[in-house]
C-alpha cells in the first residue's frame, strides 16, 4: 500500500519524494544540513537561467525573476526532514474528514452551486468530489502556502537530490510567469513549489490548468473558476468515470480470506460470491465493474472496494490513506453519514526503525519482505501474511501489535 501524503496533486510526478503516510515528527538539525556558498547558488542560478531561455523562458522574465530568488535553507529543511512514525489510519482519517471540514464543504458545495454544475458537465467529476479535493488541499482556499515559489523551486534545483525533476518545476514556474498567470513576487506555494486552491505543481498546470473565468489569464489562485475547471480536466484527464463512485465500504464475512486484499481487480460479482455486501449488508450492485479491496486499518477496521475512480484519485496522490480521505469527504459532503465501522484509534504507530526491524525479522524467518527500507510497501504486507498464515493469525498483512508482539518489536505510542 502506498500512502504517501504531500499537498497539491500530482503526486504521481512526487512519488520517489515522499515515504507512506507519514507523520513528520523529528526536526532535522541545521548543522546535519547540506551548506551551499554564495557564490556556489549564484552560479547555480545562472546556469539554470541560461536552461530558461533556452527552454523558451522569455529572457527578460527569466533575467528578472531569477535576479530576485534567494536561497532557502527552509525549504532543504523540510526536504531532509525524516519522517519518525507512520501515522495510523485513524489519525489520518479522523484529522481530514472532521466535522468542521464536512460542515465547511455542504457550505462550498452550496454557494458554489452554479460553478461546480459547470464543471461537471464539461468534465463528469461530480461537484462533492471537486469540493472534497479543495478542502484536503487548501481547507477550502484558506492556505495555499508562504513559499516563494520561485526562490523554492531554485533552492531545490540547486541541491543534488533532485536536480532534473527541481528543474523542470523551476522552468514550468517561469513559464507559468512568462505567459502572464500571475506576477513573480505573488507566486506562492508549498516548499516543494505545489500552488494555489488545489496545489498544482508547476509542469501539472501548464498541462492541465484551464482559463474557465475568460479573462485571459490561467489564475489557480484568485480564480475559483479556473480552479475547479483546471482541478475537473486534469481528473478527466486521467480517467473519471461519471458514471461512478470512487468505491464504497462493505462488510466482510468471517472467516475471510485476506489475501484477497492485494490489489487485485475482480467483478462485483465474484465479490459477492466471496460474501461481501455493502456496509448494511445489502447485496452489492449488479454493475458491470471491477474492484479493489482495500483494508487500511487491517481486519479490525473498515474494508472498501475501490473502483477505477479511486486510481485516478491516486493519480493525483498516490496514497490509498488520501484516496480514501478523498471518497469519504466527498461522500459527507453529499450528505452520507460516518463509517459503519470506523477504523479502531488504538492500533500501533510505527517507526522506520521498528518497520525495518519488522522487515529483518520477516527476512530472518524466510519470508522475505526485499532489502529494508522503513516503508510498509506491497513486498513487506505479502510477507506479513505468509508469516501470518504459518503462525494461525489473521492474515490480513497488517502489522499488528500481536504480530509486533509475535516477532519480540516494541510498538510506538
Amino acid at each position: 500500500m502506498a500512502n504517501q501524503p504531500m499537498p497539491g496533486p500530482v503526486r504521481h510526478a512526487l512519488t520517489a519524494l515522499f515515504l507512506p503516510a507519514l507523520l513528520f515528527t523529528s526536526q532535522a538539525s541545521m548543522a546535519e544540513l547540506p551548506t551551499m556558498t554564495d557564490a556556489a547558488f549564484a552560479e547555480c542560478k545562472a546556469g539554470l537561467q541560461d536552461k530558461a531561455v533556452q527552454a523558451g523562458v522569455s529572457a527578460d522574465t527569466a533575467s528578472r525573476v531569477m535576479a530576485d530568488v534567494s536561497y532557502l535553507e527552509r525549504v532543504i529543511e523540510l526536504d531532509r526532514r525524516q519522517p519518525e512514525f507512520t501515522t495510523t489510519f485513524a489519525d489520518y482519517l479522523n484529522r481530514r474528514v472532521n466535522e468542521s471540514r464536512i460542515s465547511k464543504g455542504r457550505e462550498m458545495l452550496a454557494e458554489h452551486k452554479d460553478l461546480l454544475a459547470r464543471v461537471t458537465r464539461e468534465t463528469g467529476v461530480p461537484a462533492p468530489y471537486l469540493v472534497a479535493f479543495w478542502g484536503l488541499e487548501t481547507n477550502y482556499g484558506s492556505y495555499f502556502g508562504k513559499m516563494q515559489v520561485p526562490s523554492a523551486l531554485t533552492t531545490l534545483a540547486c541541491d543534488p537530490r533532485r536536480t532534473t525533476f527541481f528543474t523542470e518545476q523551476l522552468i514550468a514556474a517561469l513559464r507559468i510567469i512568462d505567459e502572464g498567470a500571475i506576477p513573480a513576487e505573488q507566486m506562492e506555494g508549498s516548499w516543494a513549489g505545489a500552488m494555489g486552491h488545489v496545489q498544482f505543481m508547476p509542469t501539472v498546470f501548464l498541462k492541465h490548468a484551464v482559463d474557465a473565468d475568460g479573462d485571459g489569464r490561467r489564475d489557480l489562485w484568485n480564480s475559483l473558476p479556473d480552479a475547479m475547471m483546471s482541478a475537473g480536466k486534469f481528473l478527466e484527464s486521467m480517467g473519471w468515470d461519471g458514471d461512478y463512485r470512487w468505491g464504497r465500504e462493505v462488510l466482510l464475512p468471517e472467516n475471510f480470506d485476506f489475501s484477497q486484499a492485494d490489489g487485485r481487480r475482480l467483478s462485483l460479482a465474484e465479490w459477492r460470491k466471496l460474501g461481501i455486501t455493502d456496509a448494511f449488508g445489502n447485496a452489492l450492485a449488479r454493475e458491470p465493474i471491477k474492484a479493489a479491496l482495500v483494508v487500511p486499518s487491517g481486519h479490525q477496521g473498515p474494508a472498501f472496494l475501490a473502483y477505477s475512480n479511486f486510481r485516478v484519485i491516486m493519480g493525483w496522490n498516490r496514497s490509498e490513506f488520501y484516496a480514501i480521505a478523498v471518497g469519504h469527504l466527498a461522500d459527507r459532503v453529499a450528505g452520507a453519514g460516518g463509517l459503519q465501522n470506523p477504523p479502531p484509534e488504538d492500533q500501533p504507530a510505527l517507526s522506520r526503525d521498528q518497520i525495518m526491524q519488522l522487515q529483518e525479522s520477516l527476512n530472518a524467518k524466510g519470508y522475505s519482505s526485499g532489502e529494508p527500507d522503513g516503508i510498509l510497501g506491497s513486498n513487506t504486507r505479502k510477507a506479513i501474511r505468509q508469516y501470518q498464515k504459518a503462525e494461525g493469525l489473521i492474515a490480513d498483512g497488517f502489522p499488528s501489535g500481536q504480530l509486533l508482539q509475535a516477532l519480540d518489536i516494541q510498538a510506538g505510542s
